[in-house]
């Protein structure tokens, strides 16, 4: 019940700018709803959802990524509601099928290449849940720059720096990201952004793992790497978790790192330093 101090309250206020009472009343009343309806949409957590793109087709089972389900089912009705994913998919599952669903959504914006990978970008990822969704802890590559003579992204760049501030030491690169069919043996994985490959001459065994723990520390998939597992001098190779510009391939090794495995072709278990997992945004929370 409207008490009637108000009503000769609001009757006045609509007098004073010119306005009739049920004018204003209704236009309170439309933004009211508005704003309930935008407060009521679900929110998709960017971070998790991304990840569980990398992981979950990995997966030998239909297991869901922790923390990501409720972002991920958001996602993927948008996608049907596009007419991209069958109901089927439709499972907070971001699987296969969901990356390639979300790859046709991309391409239908009319991106391409990295742009068009299945990995949710911040502006596809928003175009997509227009009216349905709100995102939430968005993430992206930054810029391309360059450092030691190769090409990487600002994301990358920042999360080598804080690599080197831990080991008290400088890193060099022997390879860089965007680098499209320059290594036949990376198999890809340099092909897009978040992947370097770090030289390691000189170093003692403790001190190449000691940087591969730096490296993961920060959120890089890494492992060092030797001879007698491919066509390649010893290294140490690294994949930026979560960078949305990382090539099919160097997704695939961060779905394995997650998953205990070494990143390779044999699918051999990880032999690298174990630690917890996180991303770059998860470790600049827990600093």
């Amino acid at each position: 019940m409207r008490r009637p101090w108000l009503a000769v309250g609001l009757a006045a206020l609509c007098v004073a700018v010119g306005a009739p009472a049920y004018a204003w009343a209704a236009t309170s009343d439309a933004t009211a709803q508005r704003t309930s309806t935008a407060a009521a949409r679900p929110v998709v957590d960017m971070e998790a959802t991304v990840l569980a793109a990398q992981i979950d087709p990995r997966r030998a089972d239909n297991t869901l990524t922790p923390g990501a389900k409720s972002s991920v089912l958001a996602v993927e009705q948008a996608l049907q509601a596009q007419n991209l994913l069958n109901a089927q998919w439709v499972d907070g599952y971001f699987g296969t099928q969901t990356v390639s669903a979300y790859a046709a959504y991309q391409r239908s914006l009319g991106y391409t290449g990295l742009a068009a990978n299945g990995l949710p970008g911040t502006t596809s990822l928003t175009k997509l849940g227009q009216n349905r969704y709100t995102v939430a802890n968005t993430i992206g590559p930054g810029a391309k720059v360059q450092r030691d003579g190769y090409v990487i992204d600002a994301r990358t760049q920042a999360m080598l720096a804080e690599a080197q501030r831990l080991l008290g030491y400088t890193l060099v690169l022997e390879q860089g990201s965007y680098n499209p069919g320059g290594d036949p043996t990376s198999a890809g994985t340099h092909d897009g952004g978040g992947v370097v490959d770090i030289a390691v001459t000189g170093m003692t065994a403790a001190k190449r793992t000691a940087v591969a723990r730096a490296l993961r520390q920060v959120g890089f998939a890494a492992w060092v790497r030797n001879p007698s597992q491919g066509d390649w001098p010893w290294h140490i190779h690294a994949a930026a978790i979560n960078d949305t510009d990382l090539s099919s391939q160097a997704q695939n090794q961060v779905g394995d790192y997650y998953l205990g495995m070494n990143g390779l072709a044999d699918h051999g278990p990880d032999d690298g330093p174990r630690i917890p997992i996180k991303t770059w945004e998860q470790y600049q929370r827990g600093q």
